[in-house]
């Protein structure tokens, strides 16, 4: 028992040997690569430059990457079948993948607890800023939701633009409330919807698309 009593202590040491090894080695190298610097000013000039153009390139594949996994994710859910089986996360998703593909900037999804009546903001160059809300609903929209989104961006996102999306309908009193606003408010309802992903129809009239 006393000798496995000295085995558990030996382990246990050994991070404290280790320790100051491992920093040792971590100051020798560092004062290698500093007296190569010294030593040769051409070689660590070229050096330097072939890891920046490495990391360059590494970032440039990384955003090459997440712009065609974004277009594989608008392409595979454009049409209402598949609209339909998205969750409502998923569907704030499509419509962020839309509106970059629309030119649209900034684009930030922002739903979920606390975002305030807005699911998505996002910027068109020389436009401005505009608010959206994602309602992937197989019920009508009615006229209270839109009135709480009015009151939104009477608020909060004042200077916005709203735009609503819907993958139902609105009812007919919630037309009418969304045609009464004073703020500028657009309306995407489901035939819209589907014209609008499948790159048929712009969300904003010629003059104002943001490209």
């Amino acid at each position: 028992m006393a000798r496995r009593g000295n085995g558990r202590r030996s382990r246990r040491d050994k991070p404290r040997v280790l320790l100051p090894a491992l920093v040792g080695c971590a100051v020798a190298l560092a004062a290698a690569v500093v007296e190569f610097v010294q030593a040769h000013p051409g070689w660590a000039a070229a050096v330097a430059a072939l890891l920046a153009a490495g990391l360059a390139g590494g970032l440039v594949l990384r955003v090459r990457l997440i712009e065609a996994r974004r277009a594989r994710f608008l392409a595979a859910n454009a049409r209402l079948e598949q609209v339909d089986r998205l969750t409502g996360g998923q569907f704030e998703q499509l419509v962020a993948e839309r509106l970059r593909a629309d030119g649209f900037r900034q684009v930030t999804q922002r739903g979920g607890s606390g975002d305030l009546g807005v699911d998505i903001v996002a910027v068109a160059p020389g436009r401005g800023r505009y608010a959206i809300q994602c309602k992937r609903y197989t019920r009508k929209v009615g006229a209270p939701e839109v009135r709480n989104f009015l009151g939104a961006l009477a608020n909060t996102f004042a200077g916005h633009t709203g735009v609503l999306v819907t993958s139902g309908h609105l009812t007919r009193q919630a037309r009418t409330e969304a045609a009464a606003a004073r703020q500028p408010l657009i309306v995407v309802e489901r035939d819209g919807l589907a014209d609008w992903l499948l790159g048929r129809a712009a969300l904003l009239p010629p003059s104002r698309r943001p490209w």
